[in-house]
């Protein structure tokens, strides 16, 4: 004894598919379009990233560069300079005799 038992619904216009299964390789195509999409931007975003990321490692060598040049620069500032005055004014600082005055 089977409990299945054969369809008795017929397409209607003698369709031999019915709307569900045409409803459905619709949206299957549907989805597969938008897949396919999805994957071509995503694609792109990918070889944007990977420009973007190479031209931050371009850099990265003249940053080290300027870094060192900075640190050069900064070493040679902490070595107290004399005092050599305004130019012109017999070797005094001008504006430090101006104000003893």
């Amino acid at each position: 004894m089977s409990l299945s038992r054969p369809s008795t619904v017929q397409p209607q216009d003698g369709d031999p598919e019915g709307f569900f299964d045409r409803e459905r390789d619709r949206l299957v195509a549907d989805i597969s379009t938008a897949f396919e999409e999805l994957m071509t931007h995503t694609n792109v975003l990918n070889r944007k990233l990977e420009e973007v990321f190479g031209v931050g490692k371009e850099f990265t060598t003249v940053a080290s560069l300027w870094g060192k040049f900075n640190a050069l620069i900064r070493e040679q500032r902490t070595d107290p300079a004399p005092d050599i005055g305004v130019p012109g004014t017999g070797g005094q600082n001008f504006a430090a005799s101006v104000a003893r005055s």
